[in-house]
């Protein structure tokens, strides 16, 4: 390796974790600079009539600005007003963000779970407020207890997948992983059972809907948050990597938008241009592998989290693989005479990076397109005031659960092999007989393939 790896869990790269920090305030601002004009434009053209559910009033939404941070800018223009706002809570944000982060990976999965949470209910209240007139029974309490359900699916999976011999190791556990698959189905079940028995007469339709609108919120919200866990699993890079390219190409779209755009993109946010477009896709590519090349040298970005059954804790620590190791790969020929190189080292991750920062260019902006239209429906600004100067927390997340479910995706296709370790767990808590049977077979295909004969000659 041609760079000095430091060693340890969450006590090293000072350095780089500073200036990952500052660039990362930097790209936020902007983005919210340019997340601000969005909406702007969106709803002038909207003059949809009213609902067939009875044509429900918007959402309602208020300034809720610390009352400090009104006194200290009353003197300003709203304008500029907005921008400091935004920028002091977002430096707070990050703060807030890099603390989680050097406190370790179960803190970091806790907010992440907590961030799924208040996404649903920011959803949720919208449906409830929306038709709240016809005082449905139980629609609140059979969203939470749904959203209760799929979190004790995906977590229960979690927890087997990668506390297993930790749950062998205690009875209680392994009755439940034994039967976790039947236990929630019978909770989902139950769940079922009690919509069912709350249907009232002449509000049928409106409750499938509701039913409806309950699990396409699970299915975006929760199933994504559990995917954002299995990447941190994989490494904090693939974490840190996809939000940055995503947030990048916010900011550089509004950028080139700004100052060179013409061509409207797309009518659900009339601001948007190719112009920004495109130039936001270039400049997220370079980013990408800029900061892929950064994070790459240090395993306490790129090291898998594991969890240590000595110790009861997780661990970032290892040799890195061949994906974050220098390469050295040649230059086509027809871009030689250009660059004046022949060669060019760099890591396999960069390559990786681009079809992330391609997917966050060109993919990811429609999660922000969808969540303006479904805004645009129900004549909302924001999902929630729980941010203030930001919105709800829902807003700054609907490009990122798309991209977390492309990097899940990406890795199991194209990244992850099959784990040693998993399977001699998984071995180990079969029969004996089961247990000699592989053992044989693996025996005899070894000698077949004269590798177990070459080991006993040496």
């Amino acid at each position: 390796m041609h760079i000095n790896q430091p060693r340890g869990i969450y006590n090293s790269a000072e350095e780089t974790r500073s200036l990952l920090c500052l660039l990362s305030l930097a790209l936020f601002v902007l983005q919210e600079s340019e997340s601000e004009n969005k909406l702007d434009g969106e709803t002038a053209s909207d003059s949809e009539s009213k609902s067939e559910f009875g044509g429900s009033s918007p959402v309602p939404t208020s300034d809720d600005t610390p009352e400090v941070l009104n006194r200290a800018l009353s003197n300003l223009s709203s304008r500029w007003k907005n921008w400091w706002v935004r920028g002091i809570l977002t430096l707070a944000m990050i703060t807030f963000f890099f603390i989680i982060i050097y406190l370790g990976p179960m803190v970091l999965m806790t907010i992440v779970m907590c961030v799924q949470i208040k996404c649903f209910h920011e959803i949720i209240t919208i449906g409830y407020n929306v038709y709240h007139s016809y005082d449905l029974p139980w629609f609140r309490t059979l969203s939470w207890y749904f959203l209760l359900c799929v979190n004790y699916f995906f977590y229960g999976e979690t927890v087997t997948d990668y506390f297993f011999t930790l749950v062998q190791r205690e009875e209680p556990l392994r009755i439940l992983s034994k039967y976790h698959r039947f236990i929630s189905f019978a909770l989902y079940l139950t769940g079922f059972c009690m919509f069912v028995l709350s249907l009232v007469k002449k509000h049928y339709r409106l409750q499938f809907y509701m039913f409806g609108w309950t699990h396409v919120t699970l299915l975006i919200v929760v199933t994504q948050s559990h995917l954002i866990i299995h990447n941190l699993f994989e490494g904090m890079i693939w974490f840190i990597v996809p939000i940055s390219c995503v947030i990048c190409n916010d900011i550089m779209a509004y950028m080139f938008g700004f100052f060179f755009g013409r061509t409207p993109l797309i009518k659900l946010s009339p601001k948007k241009t190719w112009e920004g477009f495109i130039g936001g896709f270039f400049s997220t590519v370079l980013f990408g592998l800029l900061l892929s090349y950064v994070m790459s040298g240090y395993r306490c970005f790129t090291c898998p989290v594991e969890f240590n059954n000595d110790t009861n804790s997780f661990t970032v620590d290892c040799e890195p693989s061949e994906l974050f190791q220098l390469q050295e790969y040649n230059i086509p020929v027809v871009l030689q005479s250009v660059v004046g190189w022949k060669t060019v080292r760099m890591y396999p991750f960069q390559i990786h990076s681009i079809a992330l920062s391609t997917f966050a260019s060109l993919i990811g902006p429609f999660g922000g397109f969808f969540a303006s239209g479904f805004k645009r429906a129900f004549k909302i600004k924001d999902f929630a005031n729980t941010i203030p100067g930001h919105g709800g927390i829902m807003d700054r997340f609907d490009c990122q659960y798309l991209m977390a479910t492309f990097v899940n995706v990406y890795i199991a296709s194209f990244i992850r092999g099959p784990n040693p370790s998993k399977l001699i767990q998984q071995f180990l808590t079969l029969r004996p007989d089961q247990q000699l049977h592989i053992f044989n077979t693996l025996k005899a295909h070894l000698v077949d393939r004269g590798i177990l004969e070459s080991l006993e000659d040496a």
